[in-house]
């Protein structure tokens, strides 16, 4: 249950970037069932690789972190929704991240917030 509620936020973290960042696309119909599936099949990919990469990406980076008093890490998850994107477009969802600044930049910044606002609000099953 606390898998498929990440997810669901997740997911409604993704609709608030599309909604808001330019350059942030799902090219399919908004508003129906096959664009809210775009959505979660996405906040899955981006579960996995923020799940399985980010985590080799942040320790080979530990340093840079360090230094930068941890504004590295904003990099690092825009990175993330790009690569996102990327496995997106390999496996033909129709979800797009133009580029890293501005729109993976403030995209990772606001799916970072409202997923942050999101599990405040959600309950987590601890």
């Amino acid at each position: 249950m606390k898998f498929i509620i990440r997810t669901l936020a997740a997911a409604a973290a993704l609709w608030v970037a599309v909604q808001v960042v330019p350059g942030i696309e799902v090219n399919t119909s908004s508003g129906g069932a096959s664009y809210w599936g775009v959505l979660l099949l996405v906040a899955l990919i981006f579960g996995l690789v923020n799940a399985i990469v980010k985590p080799i990406v942040k320790a080979l980076g530990c340093a840079i972190i360090v230094l930068t008093l941890g504004l590295f890490l904003l990099v690092i998850n825009a990175a993330m929704l790009l690569l996102t994107s990327w496995i997106s477009g390999q496996l033909d969802i129709p979800f797009h991240v133009a580029d890293f600044y501005p729109a993976a930049f403030w995209g990772a910044i606001i799916i970072s917030v409202v997923s942050w606002l999101l599990g405040l609000i959600l309950p987590d099953g601890d």
